[in-house]
């Protein structure tokens, strides 16, 4: 019989009681998941930031998943990512050609994520934005939140989320111009400067 050296958390495995599930790294990522608007479309932005947990610490292994209507403010109905081949069932992916409105994607090994998608329209009386769901370690249910981005003062003014927040909390659902069509969103998932999540019923 082996003796495990517990002295030191590093040799001892970890027991379904000392983890925190459930785990996303198998089946969850797909190819071209953050490819949201097709390939080389004149008006693709690019979104990107880090995740980081309460001590400032980037996440290797979250998701974030967007969905987000067409510059129009219209939700896309293309398959996108569930697309299948008619003859074999096998897994087509998005055919490069539609907006899908939808991507996942992972964090790298430095808690980074990125997605390239088009600005999204107004809908309703709300400023335009892009849904976020964020699943990371360590949560047992995902959180919501939202991206809006520079250049629509005015509606963010009326939109009835934002008008309700002051304005450092404001500042942490709307993203970085980076110039050349990239914007940057950190999410932080609780601590200074914790990203306004939303709570649905």
């Amino acid at each position: 019989m082996t003796k495990t050296d517990t002295s030191r958390p590093q040799s001892v495995l970890p027991t379904p009681s000392h983890t925190v599930g459930p785990f996303y790294g198998y089946a969850l990522p797909f190819p071209g998941g953050g490819d949201i608007a097709p390939v080389g479309h004149p008006s693709a932005i690019t979104l990107r930031g880090y995740v980081y947990d309460g001590e400032g610490n980037p996440l290797p292994d979250a998701f974030v998943e967007l969905w987000g209507p067409d510059p129009d403010g219209n939700v896309p109905q293309a398959d996108g990512s569930m697309r299948r081949d008619p003859a074999t069932g096998g897994h087509l992916g998005r055919n490069g050609v539609e907006f899908t409105g939808w991507g996942r994607v992972q964090t790298d090994a430095d808690g980074h994520w990125y997605a390239r998608t088009l600005r999204p329209g107004a809908r309703g009386r709300s400023a335009p934005y892009i849904s976020v769901c964020v699943f990371a370690r360590g949560l047992l249910v995902h959180l919501f939140t939202r991206i809006y981005l520079p250049g629509d003062e005015a509606a963010r003014a009326a939109d009835p989320l934002l008008s309700q927040l002051d304005e450092e909390r404001r500042g942490t659902l709307i993203a970085a111009d980076e110039g050349r069509g990239t914007y940057r969103f950190d999410i932080r998932l609780q601590g200074e400067g914790e990203t306004v999540f939303l709570e649905f019923r």
